[in-house]
């Protein structure tokens, strides 16, 4: 089932990209998921976001926890990780290979992963952890690469009127 994300955020999405309902494509668990329809190659790259409320801010033991969560399914190495950000939002990125299946087909898929940190206003020990993530196949990475780092850069805390 679709979730909500601990805090409201904007952000834009790059030409090409297409919004989809999390729960029919199989995206359970995400707020939000665009598809890349462009790349369609026996998997269709993705952009996923998804967030939740957490008392400790440690952003590389929930990096390690998604490694060990994906790792129930598939195969998964760590690329790459690197801490970064800003004092006002925190962030770690991290790259992963993954090897599994889809649709009973062997695939070859890299997971580039952005986790944010953002102060819970309401709750000052408490901080909500935005997860942005691109799933591709390693053959669609130089067509939706540039378009991930562009979708990155427009996240930004909500305005005070968003809805």
């Amino acid at each position: 089932m679709a979730t909500t994300l601990p805090v409201k955020i904007e952000f834009s999405l790059p030409e090409g990209w297409q919004p989809a309902p999390p729960d029919e494509v199989g995206a359970p668990g995400v707020a939000f998921i665009a598809l890349h329809p462009d790349s369609r190659d026996n998997f269709t790259a993705n952009i996923t976001i998804a967030g939740k409320i957490r008392g400790e801010a440690d952003l590389v033991a929930l990096a390690h926890e998604s490694v060990q969560r994906l790792s129930e399914g598939a195969a998964v190495s760590v690329a790459k990780q690197a801490q970064g950000g800003t004092p006002e939002i925190p962030a770690l990125t991290q790259t992963l290979r993954i090897s599994t299946s889809v649709r009973g087909f062997p695939v070859e898929l890299v997971q580039s992963q952005v986790y944010l940190l953002m102060q819970n206003v309401h709750d000052p020990a408490e901080h909500a952890v935005i997860e942005l993530a691109l799933t591709a196949k390693q053959s669609q990475l130089d067509q939706v690469a540039d378009d991930f780092e562009e979708f990155v850069r427009s996240i930004r805390p909500a305005g005070p009127d968003a809805g």
